[in-house]
This record gives C-alpha cells, sequence and structure tokens, in this order.
C-alpha cells in the first residue's frame, strides 16, 4: 500500500489522523522484509488488549483514542517506519488537547475569579509558602492611583474569603446524604453526573467490577477470591465492612459504599488497592496497562491518558472521581484475561 499524501490529511480531526496512520502500520507490516502481516487477533494478544479495542484504533473511519503507550508498541511490534513515531507522538497529543477543548465546551468557561481563587487557595493551604500570593497584589496596587486601592482591597478580600470556603468544603467533614453517591466534579461530557454501579450478590461474573470490588475488600483486610463473582463469602465480607463503616447492611454495593471502599492510591502505592486500580484502567477501553499490583511510571501514563480523556484532572493519581469514572467506563470483557483465568471458578452446576 503507497502512503497517502499527506496533503488528505487536511481537514481531518486528530484521531481520524492517528487511525489512518496506524492502519497503514498494520497493513504495511511485513511487506518490506517479506514477512507475513500479523493478525488483529494475534496483534491484540501481544499487546495485551482485546482485539475489539484494536480494531477500534485502526479503523480509518472512526477517530482513534489509542494511548501513547499503545502506538509505542504497535510501532516496535509492526516495525513502521522510524520516523514515523513522532508524528503518531503529535497526534496523540492532539487528541488529548482535543477532548479537553470538547469538554471545556460543554462544562463552559471559568468562572469570572476562579483562577485567583484557586490560587488563594493554594497560598492558604501553604504550598506556595509565607507571602508567596502577596508579591504580585502588591505591585499591582502600586500602579494604581491612590483612590483605587479600596476597590482592589475589597476585591482581595472577596477572594480570600472565596479561597477560604473552598479550603473549608474541601476538608471539613459533611453530613452522608443521598447525593454522597456522585463524587464532586464528576461530569461527563454529555453534562449528565455519573452514577455508582451497584453490585450485589449473583451467579454470573461480574467480571472487572466484581474483582475490583474484591480486591479492595481485600485490601481492607477480607480474605475472599479476586474472582469477579459475587458469592456469598464477597457479600459477608460487604456487609461487615458496612456495618463497620456506619452503612446501611443490606450485602449491595452502590452509591453508599463504594465511596469508603475506595483509597487514594498515587506513585509507590502497591497492594491488592492497586491490582482493583488496573485492572479496571485495563479494561477501560485504552488496553494495555499492566495488572502488577505495583503503581508504577506507566500506570500513572495510562491513569493520566484516562482522565484527560474524561474531563478529569489529569494528575496520574487515583481519587474518588477517578475510581467513579473507571467504575462507570468499563467495556464489556471479550473473556477473562490472562492473568486472570486460572483464578476463575468452573461453571457451578445446577441443584
Amino acid at each position: 500500500m503507497a502512503h497517502e499524501p499527506e496533503g488528505q490529511d487536511r481537514g481531518q480531526r486528530p484521531g481520524e489522523r492517528l487511525a489512518r496512520l496506524l492502519r497503514r502500520w498494520w497493513e504495511e507490516a511485513g511487506s518490506a522484509s517479506g514477512g507475513t502481516r500479523p493478525t488483529q487477533q494475534a496483534l491484540a494478544s501481544r499487546l495485551g488488549i482485546d482485539q475489539t479495542t484494536l480494531s477500534r484504533y485502526l479503523n480509518p473511519k472512526h477517530a482513534s483514542t489509542a494511548p501513547p503507550r499503545v502506538v509505542e508498541a504497535l510501532h516496535a511490534h509492526l516495525r513502521a517506519p522510524a520516523a514515523e513515531l513522532e508524528r503518531a507522538r503529535e497526534l496523540c497529543r492532539a487528541v488529548l488537547e482535543e477532548n479537553r477543548g470538547q469538554v471545556a465546551a460543554v462544562n463552559g468557561p471559568e468562572p469570572a475569579g476562579a483562577a485567583e481563587a484557586a490560587e488563594a487557595a493554594d497560598a492558604a493551604g501553604g504550598t506556595g509558602g509565607p507571602g508567596a500570593s502577596e508579591r504580585p497584589g502588591r505591585s499591582r496596587l502600586r500602579s494604581r492611583s491612590w483612590w483605587a486601592r479600596p476597590t482592589l482591597v475589597a476585591a482581595v478580600v472577596v477572594l480570600a474569603f472565596a479561597a477560604g470556603a473552598v479550603v473549608r468544603d474541601q476538608y471539613a467533614p459533611r453530613p452522608r446524604s443521598a447525593a454522597d453517591g456522585v463524587a464532586a466534579g464528576s461530569v461527563p461530557a454529555s453534562g449528565a453526573p455519573l452514577e455508582w454501579p451497584l453490585l450485589m450478590q449473583r451467579k454470573e461474573d461480574q467480571f472487572t467490577r466484581g474483582r475490583a470490588l474484591q480486591h479492595l475488600l481485600r485490601a481492607h483486610g477480607y480474605e475472599v477470591k479476586a474472582d469477579g463473582f459475587f458469592g456469598a463469602e464477597t457479600r459477608d465480607a460487604v456487609m461487615d465492612f458496612q456495618r463497620r463503616n456506619n452503612l446501611p447492611s443490606d450485602g449491595k454495593v452502590g452509591k453508599d459504599t463504594w465511596p469508603e471502599l475506595v483509597v487514594p492510591l498515587g506513585r509507590g502505592a502497591d497492594g491488592h488497592a492497586v491490582l482493583a486500580l488496573q485492572e479496571l484502567l485495563h479494561n477501560a477501553g485504552q488496553g494495555g496497562t499492566e495488572v502488577s499490583g505495583e503503581f508504577t511510571a506507566a500506570t500513572a501514563e495510562d491513569l493520566r491518558f484516562f482522565q484527560s480523556s474524561h474531563g478529569l484532572r489529569p494528575n496520574g493519581g487515583a481519587d474518588v472521581d477517578t475510581w467513579l469514572a473507571l467504575l462507570v467506563h468499563q467495556r464489556p470483557p471479550a473473556g477473562a484475561p490472562a492473568y486472570q483465568r486460572s483464578t476463575s471458578p468452573l461453571p457451578s452446576t445446577p441443584a
């Protein structure tokens, strides 16, 4: 297949151009060396993602959302031209910027004074050091005439008050209510708030969400098998956890229980909570996240890509908003992943 003229890319979205580039890599694989082009199924297996996800990345009729790590892995496995790797990386960055722009367009412009209030909040939290946020204000005051000073001082007082309210609301404990089931700020591009998924005892495999629940229970000290099957063992652990945390002890995991189960995670963390995070991240549609139980730099990079793609602050850490978005945006699994097949129980025979 001959290279398509660069001019044909004009007017196309970055995701569409990325999909065309990745598709060409795959179609031309093996032609230069006389080898055989790998099937998408074999290629998906090498990358650690399901074939449906890979097909979506390589479909030139749709905008590709392949994350940088998957693009780099494709470039290596398909032995694509070395000079085209940087172009693919640029397209990945452009896709992220486009996603951020779409989220900003839906959520509307930032309220007037929000940036200044955030800066004041940072200063109140001690991140800027003593007087760090005062020097620019004094400089601006000196540039004004004397009669404008009372107005500016009043504005500074208002901003400081707003910043104090932000800090107080963020860190002060608040009573539990029905609205607590939705994390603050977790609003997707559609504008509708996300809702925590409801898991309960069933015979059917509940796949990634079920295993994430069980890993989180293990992180809280419960010895349950992380196989995705929500049986009596998992129900009993959930009910005990609910009793210990003053929650309705009904054995169902929904808007009240999930926020208490999830834990903040960042670089250097390890254990079952990290396994839960990586399982969800791996099955969120971008693929390629290693499920190791170690929160590595690669985990943080994948998490930042997910956060940027879903209108969240791309800080590379797992907060409540990120956990909620991950639990909501799970793709139907093509089958149990390789790292989980050995732990799945055999289907139970009817009584």
